[in-house]
């Protein structure tokens, strides 16, 4: 058996996305080009019909674009569960908004649409869900909340790549926008980059235009036309934010894999749970038998007042590499002090943090280190 350190997460990359990759470069387009439009499709075919997809350099970007393309403003208020990475939230500081922190749920930690009730105020806009893990919050749920509230919707699918609830594909379009990662760890990878998608002309027009500094055309049409095209106007303040073709060549690669990808993650997930269903352990919640999980993450749940941080170490010492999602953004110095935020404020969330463990459960994984891991964890509980 090789014994050489298990990081916790690896890219599932071969031959294909590297010839993909020397090809788009070959090429000569090295900036957005025919790879970043082909790209586009291909994702918006696998949305559905209808749906517009917009790529960029990071979901980090698409879900600011996507908040300034929804008309969240200085002053105005977002909801954000405080169990997400601070790029959720950051991005509405970019707006001059301000996030607001909701709890989670117990089993699930996505957001807590009850405890979200309590928080909406006259300032508040839009709210931006993140389906942790890769399992999807509720659509209807979430669409009766935010109608309720005359709330948009922006939906952090970072984790989310495939994955459906209630008979509907994260990313069908049935809320404003939703927005996929495609960073080295995800389903799919570009290395770097994302996805903003959605049903509204409108809003991906918008998206479109500040992704490239406010420019009413981009320089793919500019510089593929075999006429003097060099004229363009400047229409909003925008940013730099668009994908390179070399990246949207492996894109292309890796999308069509992307079911197969998270249906290996699955197998883990299954795996996993048939070896640790009878320790001392809290599985991840597997939703509904109508949900496609993404399975991103496997993460479980220690006893309480067992020690996380001497667990992660055993593991580290068989070998075993592990990792925290997340520390909750309300026990970040930045958020914590910027709006005198406590633990006891967040119940679930504060107590959860202290529990939980991610395990390595990425697609390229093979069966011998699935049982390393399995080993390590009944190692540690004592069998």
């Amino acid at each position: 058996m090789n014994d050489a350190p298990l990081p916790f997460a690896l890219p599932d990359v071969g031959e294909d996305e590297v010839q993909a990759v020397a090809t788009a470069i070959r090429s000569g387009w090295l900036s957005s080009g025919p790879e970043v439009k082909g790209f586009e499709g291909d994702f918006a075919q696998l949305c559905g019909e209808g749906v517009h997809a917009i790529s960029v350099n990071s979901a980090t970007a698409g879900l600011h674009l996507a908040l300034e393309a929804t008309g969240i403003r200085p002053g105005d208020e977002v909801l954000v569960p405080t169990w997400t990475f601070t790029a959720t939230a950051e991005v509405v500081r970019y707006l001059g908004a301000e996030p607001i922190l909701v709890d989670v749920d117990p089993q699930t930690l996505n957001i807590d649409l009850e405890a979200a009730e309590a928080l909406v105020t006259p300032r508040t806009r839009a709210i931006m869900p993140v389906h942790f893990a890769g399992l999807p919050v509720s659509p209807s749920a979430l669409r009766d909340f935010a109608g309720r509230h005359a709330l948009k919707v922006v939906e952090d699918a970072a984790h989310a790549l495939p994955a459906a609830a209630e008979g509907e594909l994260v990313g069908s379009g049935v809320s404003d926008a939703t927005v996929f990662s495609f960073y080295a760890t995800k389903t799919i990878t570009t290395g770097e980059g994302g996805m903003v998608v959605t049903r509204s002309a409108e809003l991906a027009e918008r998206v479109r235009i500040m992704r490239l500094h406010g420019i009413s055309r981009d320089a793919f049409d500019r510089y593929r036309s075999t006429k003097p095209s060099w004229q363009y106007d400047v229409v909003a303040p925008g940013y730099k934010y668009n994908l390179t073709d070399p990246a949207a060549a492996m894109g292309r690669v890796q999308l069509p894999r992307a079911r197969q990808m998270r249906d290996r993650r699955a197998e883990i997930a299954r795996t996993y749970d048939e070896a640790f269903g009878g320790l001392d352990l809290q599985l991840p919640a597997p939703g509904d038998e109508d949900t496609l999980h993404a399975w991103h993450l496997y993460v479980l749940r220690l006893p309480a007042g067992q020690d996380r941080n001497l667990f992660i170490e055993d593991l580290a010492a068989r070998g075993i590499g592990t990792s925290v999602h997340f520390i909750p953004l309300h026990l970040q110095p930045y958020w914590r002090d910027r709006a005198g935020l406590r633990p006891e404020q967040y119940p679930v969330a504060s107590g959860e943090f202290e529990r939980v463990v991610s395990l390595p459960a990425f697609s390229s994984m093979t069966d011998e280190q699935v049982e390393r891991v399995i080993t390590a964890v009944k190692g540690n509980r004592g069998q």
